[in-house]
């Protein structure tokens, strides 16, 4: 089942760029670059990967872009561009003609105002995106998704995937708000999701696959196999069990579907959301 991995980072690793890696998450204080991911997809037959930004800043969009210049199989890049900025469409301009950027995303997790994308300047920055054939990866908490849920519903037209199923308390097999919210979200045709970051959710070092059950019942029947799509967030993921054991919860997850729809997730919906 040859495929593309939907989500994962690279990084020369910089304690001040990348301070949310805390030191419980020691074993990623390090560099990590596409020949240590490329045994990995090797190992589940992906043929290409979608390269996500970690930290806010235009160099780091070049480095992923020059990274996905020398290494084909890294198809797409997602990377940060200031939405906020007033020269965004000349920013747009610039960084659209390298074929590669695919889309963009800003780290909404770690803004304090719940409310952050729906800022007169963000939503004029996501406005933006449409013209430039780019998509926007949303990153939050599950107490941001009504601010998600009004901000897809501002534009129809514009693709949206959300990442890490919006991260769900599975630590504590909590739903709360986000079983609700997350099928309004999904009500939107134009928004796909991730099924990445899950493990990081759990406890990293003593997790069941059966926890993560109730979780995925919700988000296929929200958006059903089309609109899904696999991504390990790798390197992250090696704090709560690594590359294996997260691709395996979906792999047996999806296992009783269908051949097509298992391929759809597996690669098939990322190909068509991003254009690869």
């Amino acid at each position: 089942m040859s495929g593309i991995d939907a989500h994962h980072h690279l990084w020369n690793y910089d304690p001040q760029k990348y301070s949310w890696i805390s030191e419980e998450m020691s074993n990623i204080r390090r560099d990590f670059s596409p020949k240590d991911i490329k045994p990995h997809l090797d190992t589940h037959s992906f043929e290409g990967a979608v390269a996500v930004q970690a930290v806010q800043s235009e160099q780091e969009t070049q480095f992923l872009l020059a990274y996905a210049q020398e290494y084909p199989w890294i198809v797409g890049v997602v990377g940060w561009l200031d939405l906020c900025d007033e020269a965004l469409p000349q920013r747009l301009a610039y960084y659209s003609q390298n074929p590669k950027l695919k889309g963009i995303r800003h780290v909404v997790q770690a803004e304090p105002d719940d409310y952050f994308m729906l800022k007169e300047d963000f939503v004029r920055g996501i406005a933006q995106l449409h013209n430039f054939g780019l998509t926007y990866d949303i990153l939050i908490f599950p107490k941001q998704l009504p601010a998600a849920i009004e901000l897809v519903g501002k534009f129809p037209n514009q693709p949206f995937v959300l990442d890490h199923i919006a991260k769900p308390f599975i630590k504590d097999q909590v739903m709360g708000s986000w079983d609700t919210h997350i099928r309004e979200l999904a009500q939107h045709p134009h928004v796909f999701c991730k099924l990445s970051g899950m493990v990081t959710e759990a406890k990293w070092d003593n997790w069941t696959y059966e926890e993560f059950l109730p979780y995925l019942e919700v988000i296929f029947e929200a958006f059903g196999v089309e609109r899904l799509m696999v991504g390990s967030d790798w390197p992250v993921c090696e704090v709560a069990g690594g590359y294996d054991s997260t691709l395996e919860i979906v792999k047996r997850f999806i296992a009783p579907l269908p051949e097509k729809e298992q391929q759809a997730i597996w690669g098939g919906n990322a190909r068509r959301f991003y254009h690869l």
